[in-house]
């Protein structure tokens, strides 16, 4: 994972911009993102529906607090408490602004990005006016926040590696002890456990109501959606979607997620490439918590449990499916070409097991 002191100025640079949107909110100007809008072009941020005269000018404080924080640490400022204090605070922007702040906004992006594209060019089916029905103001501000928070991770990770002396690069440290291969396998396949049971109750409960069992919600909540064209369809897709992801969720922990199995012959006994597994898995994980922290303040969801509680999980679901994929890439990593630290042994998860006997 490659983090460049540039993510340090692109962190200000974000924060400096917002910082004047803010203040530009602040003076009267239009377009506040959470200002309250119609029930159809509601978002789930817990920002919704604030008002812009108390928010604003905190969005304007905070940005240029932000802008003078991210320049420090992009300068390298590591003197006494001034640290610690700046890893602090970067941290705590990346998560506000990557797990906080928005919906499941990134999440939908994530899972319909194919269906978005078709929708682009032949319109969107249904009452829909089209794409801006889906993409609007209100929502696109919280992909703008959340590209802003991975700004704020890559900043706050370089200045971290940097203060601890450690490669900028892959992380590593001179003389610093690192988990086995086969301790990061183990902790590997508890994360995967977890996160594969975390979204039993999603997978459940959609099912039975595409086969029309109306569990944990009223009758007439599914009555609505069996007349509602397409929406129990759409439930049953993501429903054996989250399967599907289930699935390849064990790959970071069996042989076939690093070396290609005999029945994909073209590739067959050709290790896979790290990035093919660590990129999808971490979008997925990262876009998974703000989704089911979105539960916790929307009490609409509140009203059926079978709406409030398999949300929830995604909160697990994408913490346990982060971790399995951080032990995957530890495990994985072979040395580094920058600092030479590591070694290029290529051990697929069974070799770790043998080993470990």
């Amino acid at each position: 994972m490659v983090v460049n002191r540039w993510a340090g100025y692109a962190a200000a640079a974000w924060s400096l911009l917002y910082a004047a949107l803010g203040l530009y909110w602040t003076l009267g100007g239009s377009g506040f993102p959470f200002a309250p809008i119609d029930d159809d072009h509601v978002t789930g941020s817990v920002l919704e529906g604030s008002r812009a005269e108390i928010v604003a000018p905190i969005m304007a404080v905070l940005g240029l607090l932000g802008a003078i924080v991210a320049l420090a640490m992009a300068r390298g400022a590591a003197t006494g408490r001034v640290a610690p204090a700046l890893i602090v605070v970067g941290w705590t922007m990346a998560a506000g602004l990557t797990l906080v702040i928005p919906d499941y906004t990134m999440l939908a992006l994530v899972a319909f990005a194919p269906a978005l594209l078709i929708f682009a060019f032949t319109g969107v089916p249904g009452d829909q006016g089209g794409i801006g029905d889906i993409l609007y103001w209100h929502r696109n501000n919280l992909i703008i926040l959340f590209i802003g928070g991975l700004l704020w991770a890559a900043a706050t990770l370089a200045y971290q590696r940097r203060v601890r002396v450690a490669c900028g690069h892959c992380g590593r440290r001179s003389g610093a002890s690192v988990p086995s291969r086969q301790k990061l396998l183990r902790w590997g396949r508890w994360a995967v456990v977890v996160a594969v049971l975390a979204t039993l109750p999603y997978e459940v409960t959609r099912l039975a109501w595409y086969f029309g069992y109306p569990l944990g919600i009223p009758d007439d909540f599914l009555r609505m959606m069996q007349d509602t064209p397409g929406m129990l369809d759409m439930g049953l897709g993501c429903a054996v979607a989250s399967v599907l992801g289930g699935v390849l969720t064990h790959g970071l922990v069996s042989t076939w997620g690093e070396v290609y199995p005999r029945w994909i012959w073209f590739k067959a006994g050709k290790p896979v490439p790290l990035a093919l597994a660590v990129v999808p898995a971490s979008v997925v994980s990262v876009t998974l918590i703000p989704a089911g922290l979105m539960a916790l303040w929307t009490p609409e969801l509140r009203e059926s449990w079978a709406l409030w509680v398999p949300s929830l999980f995604w909160v697990v679901w994408g913490a346990a499916l982060g971790a399995a994929t951080v032990t995957y890439y530890l495990r994985r990593r072979g040395a580094c070409r920058h600092c030479g630290q590591g070694d290029d042994t290529a051990r697929t998860s069974a070799d770790v097991v043998t080993m470990g006997r």
